[in-house]
């Protein structure tokens, strides 16, 4: 099936409209224009009647019939003057610049005598332009016919040459019939010249219209398909230039925000099914070594405590106790990060727990001389989630946010729980501060991986890993901003409704 480019649509669309208000326009101006010719018409023949009037009015008073006939003579043969003729009352042409018509009788239902008659009332009643009819001729042009009564004045009722009677208003009509050709000739010429307009004036409106729907909708909308095409095959990190502030503009916009969203969402599938691989062989691998690591660690012990006068091996014991000790809390940390324990979700609030989290850590923050500032939100809503877990998400945080202050003075950590809706959900919001050393991009690039870690022998790498894995499960989002010798937060999301959250 053929497909049409939207901006082909909008141009047919819009050439079609300015055709149909092109042709309407012409349509009246040229009709405007055939009326007011007409009008004109008719009236310099209702002046020229007037005149052939008061030219013949005293050869007719005086029955001077030579010199009525030499003035219709006269006037009859000027160009764009068909035919002028007088008849009496009961129809008889009198006169007339046709000499085969003097003396016969006009038909009534003829072109000039169908005005009075078909409407049914007297002549004099008769308005300019109901006394004209346009006709066409025998030589196939039209014309324009203009009757004009020759009313019964005092002088003609008066005079002893006239028998006419005094309740007679009407003695007779003149009839003059104009040419319409160089009129119908000029119409013609204009309504060709209109159409030559139109054509000029459409073609002008489609190139301009056609450049600037290319340029302000078609080639915005191509590039938004050819971005679709270079994600659709992958690349994820393709964004869109935004030129404009309009529609489109916003879309590019929102194009570019929705590639940044499917890249956070394919990290976080791929965190998720590294973290649910890596957790499927951190238990077999913990399962495995648990035992033989306590047996080592309980025989270790026991030579110890009876190494007390064998200096020579007492200081080899106390290392493989300690780095025995440090594998079992790498083994322990590789249990609860690949252990799957439902949930025992329930309501409870943040800030108990915030509070339960910082009353466990408050040895180890004195002896870090770190100083806690808490703002917690009393109006904050209760959240959907299981307490445990929930402890282990901050006790993880505190305790990195510890070491990454270190043994430096004036150590501040600041913790800050509010309420917030964001996209019509209600969330609650946890900031956690500190002025420790910071972290690098490079750094925070990775800080959620397992085994990554910035403690250097310190650190397994797994609590950061862990505290990914239950906000996750619970719905949330953690977010870290942090540069290096600022310190960094952490930023916690907890939808209040429990259900999985479309950040």
């Amino acid at each position: 099936m053929l497909k049409l480019r939207i901006s082909y649509k909008i141009i047919i669309g819009v050439g079609f409209i300015t055709s149909v208000a092109i042709i309407v326009f012409s349509y009246l101006i040229l009709r405007s224009q055939c009326q007011g010719m007409v009008s004109q018409l008719r009236l310099s023949g209702y002046q020229l009647s007037e005149t052939i009037k008061s030219s013949t009015r005293h050869d007719m008073l005086t029955a001077d019939q030579e010199n009525v006939h030499r003035t219709i003579d006269q006037i009859g043969m000027q160009k764009g003057i068909n035919k002028v003729r007088i008849f009496n009352k009961i129809g008889m042409i009198m006169y007339s610049s046709d000499k085969d018509e003097i003396n016969t009788m006009v038909d009534k239902n003829a072109e000039a005598c169908y005005v009075c008659h078909a409407a049914d009332q007297p002549l004099e009643k008769l308005s300019i332009p109901e006394r004209t009819r346009i006709f066409k001729g025998n030589d196939g042009h039209r014309s324009l016919g203009i009757i004009n009564p020759i009313y019964n004045e005092p002088s003609c009722w008066q005079g002893d040459c006239h028998a006419h009677p005094k309740d007679q208003k009407v003695l007779g009509v003149l009839d003059i019939t104009l040419s319409l050709e160089d009129t119908d000739r000029l119409i013609a010429l204009n309504r060709k010249r209109m159409v030559i307009f139109g054509i000029v004036v459409l073609t002008l409106v489609s190139v301009i219209l056609w450049r600037l729907v290319q340029k302000l909708v078609g080639e915005p909308v191509k590039m938004l398909v050819e971005a679709t095409k270079v994600i659709a095959s992958g690349n994820l990190n393709h964004k869109i230039k935004i030129n404009s502030r309009d529609e489109l503009g916003d879309l590019a916009q929102a194009f570019n925000v929705m590639t940044e969203k499917l890249v956070e969402a394919q990290h976080q599938v791929y965190q998720q099914d590294k973290l649910a691989s890596l957790g499927r062989l951190a238990a077999g691998v913990a399962h495995e070594i648990n035992n033989p690591l306590t047996g080592i660690l309980t025989y270790s012990s026991f030579l110890l405590k009876r190494s007390e006068h064998y200096p020579e091996i007492k200081d080899d014991l106390d290392v493989i106790v300690r780095e025995t000790k440090r594998c079992r809390d790498i083994v322990k940390g590789l249990l609860d990060f690949a252990r799957q324990v439902p949930s025992k979700k329930s309501h409870l609030n943040i800030n108990d727990v915030i509070c339960h989290s910082l009353d466990l850590l408050e040895n180890q923050l004195l002896l870090h001389h770190i100083h806690v500032e808490k703002e917690l939100s009393p109006t904050v809503p209760d959240i959907i989630a299981d307490a445990n877990q929930m402890e282990q998400v901050f006790i993880n945080l505190i305790v990195n946010a510890a070491d990454a202050i270190g043994e430096q003075k004036n150590g501040v950590l600041r913790i800050k729980s509010e309420a917030q809706m964001i996209n019509f959900r209600n969330y609650v919001k946890i900031d956690l501060s500190d002025n420790g050393c910071g972290m690098s991009e490079d750094q925070l690039s990775k800080i959620f991986e397992p085994f990554y870690t910035t403690k250097g022998q310190k650190g397994t790498g797994l609590g950061l890993a862990v505290v990914w894995g239950i906000m996750e499960k619970h719905g949330g989002k953690i977010k870290v901003e942090s540069q290096p010798g600022q310190g960094t937060t952490f930023t916690l999301l907890f939808p209040v409704d429990g259900e999985q959250s479309s950040l």
